[in-house]
């Protein structure tokens, strides 16, 4: 940035319009802007500042608009600051009207006027000024980028204040800090170590809703499994809680699952019990039945021998009926009953073959009541055919077991295998991140230094251009410069030749008896005559306007070079002394490093998801090893548990079975055994029937051949009965004999003569035990169900309990990882030992540049004496970073700089100054300061330490710097020769340039 120029207008102390033209003063590269005390040296300073931010440095700011008006000026004439400079290699104007009290034009008292702000920009090839903006806020956006430096960075920089820096030189670390960040703008890093801040929170308050939730969990799981589940008195952001809450888990459904074991036992006791009392109620029934049969068979052969009489009367009748009856069918019925005795005889011979050898003596009634044996052994086998099915599912259930153990080796095995070398992967992977993340850095801080290359590179190549075209363009000016000079002559030397022959030219339009135009005469006795070459008006006229395009030619081939001439400052300016191949070459460097950086950093994404899918598959087997581990532990007590039925199963089966391979075998044998023995009981008692039948028809053919002594066939048809009689008499003996039998076959039962020799069955006793024993079924059922509903619950919330804590892992991760950031960034972390903040961090990293920069003048200043270190030592029980001390050479000793003495403390200062104004113009991107101001504080020096100090000053002119020295003291004036002085009246203040060529 240089300053070009600046006019003033009512501006502090001065009433009418002031002008520096500092260009001028820049000419020797140190002037002095000097004046009495209160005359308006620091006003010029405020000016600069106002025209370009739009305000007065700090202090002197009281506020903004009319306080900055001059007491002094005429109330028609409005502030205004004009200033026109340099910055970027563009030519600006910036001119700012502050608000201001003026009469109205109409009627009496004050209106204000708004505030006005012009930005301007010279166009070199128009050769004219060129409007870019009215807009207050763009216009300081415009100047704040192209400057890059705040106003308050600008004051600290251009504006050096010596009594600012000579407290700073004094200051401690807190308003170091103060100073540093306001010039290097740290609160970025401020904000990250807020941003960090509240992303601790964020995370923590994260975790401790997670852990509300797991312990919410673990409460629900709590009531699910009742006493069952303890848990430990823990509150959420505790660190064993999820380890606490998945022990209790893992207890509580290890217990529920031991209760549903024990649920099954009971409910398998309650079926075989009630299945027994059904038994036993099927008997008391069975057993009441069959006394109640004896009991009717009993009064039934009572009701027979009440009319035993009147049977045997029918009886003799018959017999008498029968005496008269040929013995023909007396033997045709003896025949008949032999037939059917011989038939069934056969039928009980094979029923009897097929009954094992203890039933061959045994009668019909043996062989009834054996039969029904066999159908209640029969009856009996149901318990043990559940018991046998039962058995086939715990040896099935075992199996699954024993598999289940098999599967979780195997997966124990295999996560410990991957757990062995979690860390080695994880350190891979976690290499593979860092590295990926160094390489982002890296490919931030190269893409910040590809623009600024690639703009030095550009205009390099542009300078070479250009200095090519201004050799053609001050040859092109040359050439028509001198071809205007040449045009211009011969445009002469017709004109004067045109003059010369001017007469004949009159001549020629004269007529007789007319005036002369020249003489009034009306006669023309001799009038000139045109010569050879004779020049007229239109040959003239070509030759002039020959000489303006020339001229034109000229203007147009000067205003190119100096367009091109100015863009060649611009583009030097811009890309420095460095050769154009140079700078292409660290210009590919660049972008070569940024591509290689750029394909390293593209790795980052997948490396960090790789790195997080590992963290989840450790998790996962972590989770299974602990699963693996609780269905061990059930095992056992399952195991332990379908061992102890089994045997008791067993021991039943073979109790059950007998000789036969299975239940099953068993039962077969007894149904056969059953249908044989029913079938050959009915064959013995047809068998009987039919040999008693045959005993009868034998009986009474011998009474019929004994009885049959009839003289004469008459005596035996007299005996005879009709048909009616004859089939009402038999049907009445046969329904006597047809009861007769069948209370005998009663009576003759071995299994209801038994029961009726025992006691009365008590039926309702029976079934009330079968009920008892269904109740006990049905709450054995209930609790069975309970315990699974339990298990099932408990389950559920299980998994979502270790679902929750898998989730926390990764988020508790976070949480550690940022406040470990946000400890370390606000310096309370025990890692950071000098517990310095982030933002200190960087500026103690400026501070140390600072004092480096401001070293190399303070030793010339003070011949080799004093140098500047920064410290970053703790003081105290405060934080480190911003300490700052002089190295004294002739003592070999670091001190305070508060030791230092007025003008040691002076030079000091102004060493940190420019040492400050390098660093913060390296920081601002490189913007080149062609003009800086020193403010006061010479006054203390002594004559060979100011010779030092100017000579200093003087050697910033190797960097193209003018320097403005802002002072009274009277020996500078002797000194500097180019002098901007200001002269204080009681009208107020006036400029005057003095010793500028």
């Amino acid at each position: 940035m240089r300053l070009h120029r600046l006019d003033i207008t009512a501006f502090g102390p001065f009433a009418g319009s002031q002008s520096v033209d500092f260009d001028h003063l820049s000419a020797a590269g140190l002037f002095l802007l000097h004046g009495p005390t209160g005359a308006g040296k620091t006003s010029v300073l405020d000016a600069v500042c106002y025209a370009l931010y739009g305000s007065v440095p700090g202090a002197r700011q009281a506020g903004q608009g009319i306080t900055l008006r001059s007491d002094h000026a005429e109330p028609g004439t409005r502030t205004e600051v004009r200033l026109e400079l340099t910055v970027a290699g563009r030519r600006l104007e910036v001119t700012r009207q502050p608000p201001w009290e003026r009469p109205k034009r109409r009627g009496k008292g004050m209106t204000v006027d708004k505030a006005q702000t012009w930005l301007r920009e010279y166009d070199a090839v128009a050769g004219d000024w060129k409007d870019l903006s009215r807009s207050h806020q763009e216009i300081g956006e415009e100047i704040t980028q192209l400057l890059g430096m705040s106003r308050e960075q600008f004051c600290q920089v251009v504006l050096l204040p010596q009594g600012d820096f000579a407290r700073f030189l004094r200051a401690d670390a807190e308003a170091r800090g103060k100073l540093l960040g306001r010039l290097f703008d740290t609160r970025r890093f401020a904000e990250v170590e807020k941003r960090l801040a509240e992303r601790r929170r964020t995370t923590e308050a994260r975790v401790r809703e997670g852990d509300a939730a797991l312990l919410a969990n673990a409460h629900r799981m709590q009531q699910a499994a009742g006493d069952a589940m303890e848990l430990p008195e823990l509150a959420p952001g505790d660190p064993g809680l999820a380890e606490a809450v998945l022990g209790a888990a893992a207890v509580a459904r290890s217990t529920a699952a031991e209760q549903l074991a024990v649920a099954d036992c009971r409910l398998t006791a309650a079926e075989s019990a009630q299945t027994a009392a059904e038994h036993a109620l099927a008997g008391v029934r069975e057993q009441d039945r069959l006394q109640r049969r004896f009991a009717e068979a009993r009064e039934r052969a009572e009701r027979l021998a009440e009319r035993a009489g009147a049977h045997r009367a029918a009886e003799e009748r018959m017999a008498r009926a029968r005496k008269a009856e040929t013995v023909a069918p007396a033997l045709d019925l003896r025949d008949a009953a032999d037939a059917e005795h011989r038939r069934t005889a056969d039928a009980e011979a094979q029923a009897r073959a097929l009954l094992p050898d203890a039933f061959t003596d045994a009668g019909a009634a043996g062989l009834a009541a054996a039969a029904r044996r066999t159908a209640e052994e029969l009856g009996g086998l149901e318990s043990a055919r559940r018991a046998e099915q039962r058995l086939t599912d715990l040896l099935a259930e075992r199996a699954g077991l024993d598999r289940q153990e098999r599967a979780d080796e195997d997966v124990l095995h295999e996560a410990e295998s991957w757990l062995a070398d979690w860390e080695t992967t994880r350190a891979a992977l976690q290499a593979r991140v860092d590295s990926a993340q160094e390489a982002t850095t890296r490919a931030e801080q190269l893409a910040v230094q590809r623009e600024p290359a690639r703009r030095r590179l550009a205009a390099a190549r542009q300078r070479d251009r250009l200095a090519a075209d201004t050799a053609d363009a001050r040859r092109q000016e040359l050439a028509t410069a001198e071809r205007a000079v040449e045009a211009r002559a011969r445009w002469l030397d017709l004109k004067e030749q045109r003059l010369n022959g001017i007469a004949a030219e009159l001549a020629a339009n004269l007529t007789d008896g007319e005036p002369c135009a020249v003489c009034g005469a009306t006669e023309h006795p001799a009038p000139a005559r045109r010569t050879a070459g004779h020049v007229d008006r239109e040959a003239e006229e070509r030759a002039l306007a020959a000489s303006r395009r020339a001229d034109e030619q000229r203007a147009e081939a000067e205003r190119r070079h100096a367009s091109v001439r100015e863009a060649l400052a611009a583009a030097t300016a811009e890309a420095g002394g460095t050769p154009t191949d140079r700078l292409a070459e660290e210009a590919e460097e660049l972008e070569r490093l940024y591509a290689r950086a750029r394909a390293e950093a593209s790795g980052l994404h997948a490396a960090q998801e790789e790195l997080r899918r590992a963290e989840r598959e450790r998790e996962r087997r972590i989770a299974a090893q602990q699963e693996a581990a609780v269905r061990a532990a059930s095992r056992v007590a399952n195991r332990e548990r379908l061992e102890r039925e089994r045997a008791a199963l067993e021991q039943e089966l073979a109790h059950a079975r007998g000789t036969a391979g299975s239940v099953a075998a068993r039962a077969a044998q007894l149904e056969r055994l059953a249908a044989d023995l029913t079938r050959a009981a009915e064959a013995a008692r047809a068998a009987e029937d039919t040999a008693q039948r045959l005993k009868e028809a034998d009986a009474r053919l011998a009474d019929a051949a004994f009885r049959a002594g009839f003289d004469t066939p008459h005596d035996a048809a007299a005996a005879l009965l009709d048909d009616a009689a004859h089939r009402e008499l038999q049907r009445r003996l046969d329904a006597w004999q047809t009861e007769e039998a069948a209370v005998r076959a009663v009576l003759a039962e071995a299994d209801t003569a038994a029961a009726a020799r025992q006691p009365a069955a008590d039926v309702a006793a029976a079934e009330q035990a079968a009920a008892d024993a269904g109740r006990r079924l049905r709450e054995a059922s209930s609790a069975r169900d309970a315990a699974a509903r339990r298990c099932a619950e408990l389950g559920v919330l299980s998994a979502r309990a270790t679902d929750s804590v898998r989730r926390l892992a990764p988020l508790r991760e976070e949480y550690e990882r940022v406040a470990r950031l946000a400890a370390l960034a606000a310096g309370t972390s025990a890692d950071n030992e000098r517990r310095m903040r982030l933002e200190s961090y960087v500026l103690a990293a400026r501070l140390e540049q600072v004092a480096a920069a401001a070293t190399v003048r303070l030793q010339k200043m003070s011949s080799g004496r004093y140098t500047l270190v920064h410290s970053d030592d703790r003081t105290g029980r405060g934080r480190s970073g911003l300490g700052l001390h002089v190295v004294d050479a002739w003592t070999g000793r670091e001190r305070d700089t508060a030791t230092l003495s007025g003008g040691e403390t002076f030079f000091a200062s102004l060493a940190l100054a420019l040492g400050l104004a390098d660093v913060v113009t390296d920081e601002a991107g490189g913007v080149r300061l062609d003009t800086l101001f020193i403010d006061e504080g010479f006054g203390s020096l002594d004559d060979q330490t100011l010779d030092e100090v100017l000579d200093v000053l003087d050697s910033l002119r190797e960097r193209d710097r003018s320097v403005g020295i802002v002072s009274h003291v009277a020996d500078l004036r002797r000194r500097i020769h180019a002098q901007l002085e200001v002269v204080k009246g009681r009208s107020g203040s006036v400029l005057r340039q003095r010793g500028v060529g």
